[in-house]
């Protein structure tokens, strides 16, 4: 076929050494395979922080929900849930009912609550806001993710950082270094007669130079870190919900005892402006299902887990006329695992003393930020939030 070069053993070893380096990545950055279960590198106690981002603005009020303060049935005739429909978790507070695993964690000590998170002066804008809690800048645009900082300041390696979503997240993008993206699905490689050629093709030969051998020693590590890797990321079963599937793949890796100390997920969908009670009830139910099938799959590695759950604002304490919920300020985030302070942490915000109809927020997520920093990375929170003093004891 005239136009098209030969595929001979040089021309592809001059351009496996990029294929092979980015095949985990989705072009997040450079990283070779065998980094991925380099489990050498990393501590066997060393915790790690998986982030699961809620998309839309998730309304806080219907998911950790204030059944016995008045002002929440007074402000949502129709879209509020009794006392009778919600899962208790005292203090006259409740969950939302779509989500019977996580009241399971409450009861067993492995879930907190931290309530009123959020940020001063808020922004209604999905993409501001969004842009504030990734960057942990309120006042100020910068262009480096708050998780990107910290792999900045800790070390050059990408595989430190992995998102399981279809681009890398921006909190994970610092000024060197940015995180990895991998698909839950795992690495496809050529099999059959394509596949056979490929490796002899990456084989070693006597008349390799030495960068040549390298590349061919990476084709032979992408076809064995591959298998390794795809045992890890075992396909869940058949119509399992994204979510499901990213968090399955990283209970796999972490069990694998991969180098990654960071993860990212997430779940869209949460912008409820309209017939909101059975979406969101829906979305969280998925949620719901995915955490508590991903915690009871870790095992033993659970105790090194702590999973933080968070939306980019909450909604506003009153319904509209859709009975639904318009963009508000403040929320509840959660905190998963086996060594978390359980129970409540942060004031409840009130219903009634209101910023033009918000939430007024009493955590602010950098406090949240910083605790995550110290207690589960073992980093300096002032090297990511330059002497920012809140904090948010996270761990029991």
């Amino acid at each position: 076929m005239t136009g098209v070069p030969a595929v001979t053993r040089r021309r592809f070893l001059q351009f496996s050494g990029v294929v092979a380096a980015r095949a985990l990545v989705g072009g997040a950055g450079t990283v070779g395979l065998s980094q991925l279960l380099a489990s050498d590198t990393q501590p066997s106690e060393a915790p790690v922080l998986v982030l699961v981002t809620l998309y839309g603005g998730n309304d806080g009020l219907n998911t950790v929900i204030p059944t016995g303060d008045r002002a929440y049935q007074d402000s949502r005739p129709e879209l509020a849930y009794r006392p009778q429909d919600v899962l208790d978790l005292g203090d006259g507070l409740g969950l939302n009912p779509g989500m019977p695993r996580l009241h399971q964690l409450w009861k067993a000590g492995r879930l907190g609550i931290v309530r009123g998170v959020g940020y001063p002066k808020p922004d209604h804008s999905h993409f501001r806001s969004m842009a504030i809690w990734q960057t942990a800048s309120p006042n100020t645009s910068v262009a480096t993710g708050w998780l990107g900082r910290w792999l900045d300041a800790t070390g050059n390696d990408p595989v430190r950082a992995v998102s399981l979503e279809s681009t890398l997240p921006p909190f994970l993008a610092g000024e060197r270094t940015a995180g990895s993206t991998i698909r839950p699905e795992g690495l496809k490689l050529p099999t059959s007669a394509l596949g056979e050629a490929y490796r002899k093709l990456g084989a070693a030969s006597p008349d390799d130079s030495s960068a040549a051998a390298r590349v061919a020693g990476s084709v032979a590590d992408l076809y064995s870190v591959a298998a390794a890797v795809n045992r890890a990321l075992s396909a869940p079963p058949a119509g399992t919900g994204a979510l499901t599937a990213q968090l399955a793949a990283i209970s796999g890796l972490i069990r694998a005892g991969v180098a990654t100390r960071v993860y990212s997920t997430s779940l869209g969908g949460f912008d409820t402006h309209a017939d909101e009670r059975g979406t969101q009830q829906r979305l969280l139910g998925q949620l719901d299902a995915a955490l508590g099938g991903f915690v009871d799959g870790l095992g033993p590695a659970g105790r090194r887990v702590v999973t933080v759950v968070y939306s980019e604002f909450g909604r506003r304490v009153k319904a509209n006329a859709s009975q639904g919920t318009d963009h508000g300020t403040a929320g509840p985030v959660f905190v998963i695992g086996d060594r978390v302070r359980s129970g409540f942490s942060g004031e409840q915000p009130s219903l009634t003393d209101l910023d033009n109809g918000d939430l007024k927020f009493t955590t602010d997520f950098r406090d949240l930020y910083a605790s995550v920093l110290e207690e589960v990375l073992g980093t300096d929170a002032d090297v990511v939030l330059k002497k920012w003093t809140g904090r948010v004891p996270l761990l029991g």
